[in-house]
């Protein structure tokens, strides 16, 4: 009786350590600090990559792309090179969130004698306090960090 108890007791960790693994999520965060096309085209790309990648394993993937620096020109919607990409993107890949630096907005606001709420931003950007803060708390919190 007792070897039965131990056999159902190992079975249903088994079991339970299955589902652990179906339902995890892996978590994914791209920097982009430069205002360069190619390199915003290689952050789109890894993402896209990384989600077939997971999806075709029957995986998830949620992915953060953060932007500091020159990175941010990338997310507005009056300055980037790769506006109607991001647009695209943004409604295929659910799974991929926008993050800009506030720090660095504050600095554009400064400069271009505007506030940061001035900013225009791609629709539904999230503003962090500071990107590296943002990359280091995500770091801390197990997420895969890629600067492509």
């Amino acid at each position: 009786m007792a070897l039965k108890h131990l056999l159902l007791a190992a079975s249903v960790v088994l079991m339970a350590g299955q589902a652990l693994a179906e339902d995890k999520v892996h978590r994914l965060a791209l920097q982009i600090t430069d205002d360069s096309p190619d390199k915003m085209n290689t952050v789109l790309g890894n993402a896209t990559n990384a989600t077939k990648y997971y999806a075709s394993k029957g995986e998830k993937v949620e992915i953060r792309v953060v932007a500091y620096s020159a990175g941010v020109t990338m997310l507005r919607t009056d300055k980037s090179p790769v506006l109607e990409r991001l647009k695209t993107f943004s409604e295929s890949m659910p799974n991929v969130t926008f993050e800009a630096c506030n720090n660095t907005l504050e600095g554009i606001a400064k400069r271009e004698n505007k506030k940061v709420e001035e900013i225009p931003l791609l629709p539904g950007a999230k503003i962090v306090p500071a990107g590296v803060v943002e990359l280091i708390d995500l770091n801390e919190q197990g997420w895969t960090i890629v600067r492509p």
